[in-house]
């Protein structure tokens, strides 16, 4: 069988291609961490600022003698806890790896060739791609400021719309749309049109006009919620969501979606994170404490943070040689502290940045105390 020459074979045309509805997709990559024994304050991938509850991490370990046996495809403890802790039928719940796994399901289980889907201006940027890998069409709808706009989303409809995804509270913006306006929304949409509710911050929200999405899904049947334990539950790394659906929905996901999609350590450790409910009080405080303290440190140093309900938020910085975003990110990023660049968003005057530890909130106002006060010819301190 005749080699091929490594270097003839740079910059050759690939012998396989993929399919022409993925051909342009610029990936998403995370930005690396750094590595080594140095500690970095990570504050650009909205992840509980405490970490998982204890009684999580212990129920983690109380599986690990089983894990050469594979999980149970039905999650049955867990969905049962769910249903529990928020009052929902367990026949209407969907689990799985994270709820970007949900995301990708629904959309190659309901959009065919062509079909479109809507997703905000600044939405969560795992819809338009998950869209189009499942073949769809991707329909921005414009936003009002940072919050997603009813009448624009509405406006947006054709009659190939299949889909509309709308992230409230949003990601990265921290906005959110209120419960009327979402039933505006519903009410207002065909009803061959699926309407996905991502409600990964909805744990954090404390405003009485707010709903996560529970009651439409009971109230229709073309309205889906997701949630997740990456945020408030502190366990982004076990990848675990879930869906609220209505049942002929759900049997749809389930009939699709590898049957092991959910591991045995998140498993338990989801049940027991929903039973503690010290922690999620505790991190709830903690959020509600400090994400004022932050807004008020970074309006001092002339900053601007935007409007924000979940444990997020964006901070816009001005134009000026020497303080725009990029310059503060990479300041930021030179002592150890990761925000999240926003250029992708089209936002590029501001990033956005969690809520962390007291010591890492202190740390990072520390730091863009010096940003902002620093020479921008030498970079030397005032």
């Amino acid at each position: 069988m005749p080699s091929v020459d490594p270097d003839q074979a740079i910059g050759r045309e690939p012998s396989v291609l993929p399919k022409a509805a993925i051909a342009d997709l610029v990936a998403y990559k995370p930005p690396l961490s750094p590595m080594g024994s140095k500690r970095v304050i990570k504050l650009n991938l909205n992840e509980g600022a405490l970490g998982p509850s204890p009684k999580a991490m212990a129920a983690m370990t109380t599986v690990a003698a089983t894990m050469h046996r594979y999980p149970p495809v039905e999650a049955s403890g867990l969905i049962q806890a769910i249903a529990e802790r928020h009052g929902v039928d367990a026949q209407r719940i969907v689990v799985g790896c994270g709820s970007d796994e949900l995301i990708q399901t629904l959309c190659l289980a309901f959009l065919e060739p062509g079909d479109e889907a809507i997703h905000t201006q600044y939405g969560f940027l795992l819809f338009p791609l998950a869209i189009k890998v499942a073949g769809g069409v991707p329909v921005s709808a414009p936003d009002d400021g940072y919050t997603a706009s009813v009448d624009a989303i509405l406006a947006a409809v054709t009659e190939r719309t299949k889909l509309v995804f709308l992230a409230n509270p949003n990601n990265p913006t921290g906005t959110y749309v209120s419960s009327d306006e979402v039933r505006r929304l519903r009410a207002n949409l065909p009803s061959r049109v699926l309407l996905v509710l991502d409600a990964a911050y909805a744990e954090y929200v404390q405003r009485k006009d707010y709903t996560a999405g529970i009651e439409l899904v009971e109230e229709t049947d073309n309205t889906v919620m997701l949630r997740t334990f990456s945020k408030m539950y502190g366990m982004a790394g076990l990848r675990l969501g879930w869906a609220y659906c209505p049942k002929p929905i759900a049997d749809v996901l389930y009939s699709i979606k590898p049957p092991y999609g959910v591991n045995y350590p998140a498993l338990a450790a989801g049940i027991a994170a929903l039973r503690d409910t010290e922690f999620y009080d505790r991190s709830l405080a903690h959020n509600t404490r400090w994400m004022p303290w932050l807004q008020e440190a970074f309006r001092k140093l002339g900053l601007t943070p935007q409007p924000t309900v979940a444990n997020f938020m964006v901070l816009t910085f001005p134009d000026t040689p020497g303080k725009t975003a990029k310059e503060a990110r990479l300041f930021l990023a030179s002592r150890d502290i990761l925000v999240r660049d926003l250029a992708s968003y089209g936002i590029p005057d501001a990033v956005r940045l969690s809520v962390g530890t007291v010591e890492e909130n202190r740390a990072l106002v520390d730091a863009l105390r010096v940003f902002m006060t620093r020479n921008a010819r030498d970079g030397d301190s005032v």
